[in-house]
């Protein structure tokens, strides 16, 4: 019997599996009316959703802007699958309703499609089949490899990749794992051996990648990664397409460096007509890695139990984003919202290993307020640099839980000399990093102490940092050699912590810095460490 004061509007707009929503149909301490309404335009979305309290969508239907001012009681979104592209967040956000997705539900058939593909490769078993269905019996051209003994390099070792790192030691396979986020000590309790890219490319035989699609994973695997692989490797992408370079794969395979590849994703799809296609090395599945019966219902389930969680104690296990806080304390930390991100984006390109602890204090008149935002948007930063676009300042705290980093916020109404003060310092397992920063009056923000030394630098642009002896003649010679590169300095600010001693370059410079360039200036004399920052 239902203990439910008020009916809750469960509005359908795709089509799920009866299996799928089977929990909000057997529910019974809720009154929850079911509403499934499929393939609407958006007027007509619109004109029906005034009265709905949780929208449950797929991918077909686009929840914009339009839809969810029209949705005057919606409380919750959920989207049954991972993608949450096809949902406008920062109007959901704006208007405290939670979206919810389900980044679990497909992870057990992306996994098991990549092991059918690597297996499949590894024993040309499209090929023979293809052969026999012609009529031709042939044993002699299709002898293959075994899995046993060989070593599987994992690029991306979230949760599909430790899914299809758990299987391949099924094989008795040896796995060497790559992420930014993984730690030495999550490594040995998953049983594999940590590695860089470069490692694995060097020592596997078989290589999968499971990042995402970012611009420092686009073209990870390209000609100078292929270059570095054994003869005779063998490449898996059912992740996404565009993190190998297709015209280099190609070329690599021609070339006999890869003995074969299997791929799931391409660049543009459908790609029926795609050159890859032409080789007989490589076997390709139209983005099959998600479409299982189990997971369609998996994903559609677990939405379904957050919308019961969410209306019996509040709370969602998959949030994507989290109510904004009222607007009235929301205006007294909004200026410091570009400030928080751009000090947490600086430590993420100075911090060379997984981040395992952050500590944010706030320090001035903004320990009076709600900081909870401005720890989103440092962590939002922070994460940017591995997650891209899926990263935002309502999900960080969500993500940074997720891979394991501990977050610890101060107040202290002491600023030391100014009126507010914002200080992030991370630890990995071998660093510690801090930066601190303010705004000032009628300047904007300023970055005014970089580990021990105190600067004065805009959070702008194309930085250099570096780390040099406090000798005489060190700037000079750096700005000789970066005109060398006809590289322009705009503006240059220096620390020290004692006379001789360790100190710091801060420039501001007119160009992108290439890593060729910091292998440049990193030669002079005196010259302890040189990097390249983006803000």
């Amino acid at each position: 019997m239902t203990t439910a004061t008020k009916t809750i509007n469960v509005f359908i707009a795709d089509p799920l599996s009866e299996d799928g929503i089977f929990p909000l149909r057997q529910e019974q301490n809720l009154d929850l009316n079911i509403i499934v309404d499929t393939g609407l335009t958006q007027e007509e979305l619109i004109a029906k959703i005034s009265d709905v309290d949780v929208l449950l969508v797929r991918s077909q239907t686009t929840v914009t802007r339009e839809v969810i001012e029209a949705a005057k009681n919606l409380k919750l979104i959920g989207r049954a699958g991972v993608g949450v592209d096809n949902i406008d967040l920062a109007a959901a956000t704006e208007h405290g309703i939670i979206v919810v997705n389900a980044p679990d539900g497909n992870t057990n058939s992306a996994a098991e499609h990549t092991i059918a593909m690597m297996t499949s490769l590894a024993r040309h078993i499209p090929q023979a089949f293809n052969t026999l269905k012609n009529g031709k019996w042939d044993r002699k051209s299709y002898v293959g490899v075994e899995l046993k003994n060989k070593t599987l390099g994992v690029v991306g070792f979230g949760r599909i990749g430790v899914e299809v790192a758990y299987r391949a030691k099924g094989q008795r396979m040896n796995i060497l794992a790559y992420d930014p986020f993984l730690t030495d000590e999550r490594a040995k309790e998953l049983g594999v051996t940590k590695a860089t890219v470069e490692e694995i490319c060097e020592a596997a035989d078989f290589i999968t990648v499971h990042t995402p699609l970012l611009p420092e994973t686009r073209n990870l695997l390209n000609k100078d990664k292929f270059a570095m692989m054994k003869d005779g490797v063998r490449i898996i992408n059912c992740a996404r397409g565009g993190i190998i370079n297709e015209d280099d794969l190609y070329d690599a395979i021609v070339e006999g460096k890869v003995a074969g590849a299997a791929l799931d994703v391409f660049v543009s799809e459908p790609a029926t007509d795609h050159k890859l296609l032409t080789l007989p090395q490589v076997i390709a599945t139209p983005h099959l890695g998600a479409s299982t019966i189990e997971a369609q219902e998996s994903v559609a389930v677990d939405v379904s139990n957050d919308i019961i969680k969410f209306y019996k104690t509040g709370t969602v296990t998959n949030p994507v984003n989290m109510p904004s806080i009222p607007k009235e304390l929301l205006a007294q930390v909004e200026p410091f919202f570009e400030l928080a991100e751009k000090l947490g984006a600086f430590l993420s390109q100075v911090t060379a290993e997984p981040v395992k602890e952050i500590h944010l204090s706030y320090a001035g008149q903004i320990a009076n307020y709600d900081v909870r935002p401005l720890t989103s948007n440092a962590l939002k930063g922070l994460l940017s640099k591995n997650h891209g676009n899926h990263v935002n300042d309502v999900n960080a705290r969500y993500l940074s839980e997720r891979i394991g980093m501990k977050i610890n916020e101060h107040k202290t109404t002491t600023a030391k000399g100014f009126t507010n003060l914002i200080t992030i310092e991370v630890k990995t397992a071998n660093e510690v990093h801090t930066v601190a920063g303010t705004l000032l009056n009628g300047l904007g923000a300023r970055i005014v102490k970089v580990e021990n030394y105190v600067v004065d630098v805009i959070p702008q642009g194309n930085l250099l940092y570096i780390k040099n002896t406090d000798k005489p003649g060190a700037i000079g010679r750096v700005a000789t050699k970066l005109a060398e590169k006809d590289i322009n300095i705009a503006t240059m600010q220096v620390g020290r912590a004692q006379v001789g001693g360790t100190a710091v370059m801060m420039l501001t410079v007119d160009n992108v810095v290439t890593e060729e360039d910091l292998n440049f200036v990193a030669q002079l004399e005196n010259i302890d460490e040189v990097k390249a920052i983006t803000l």
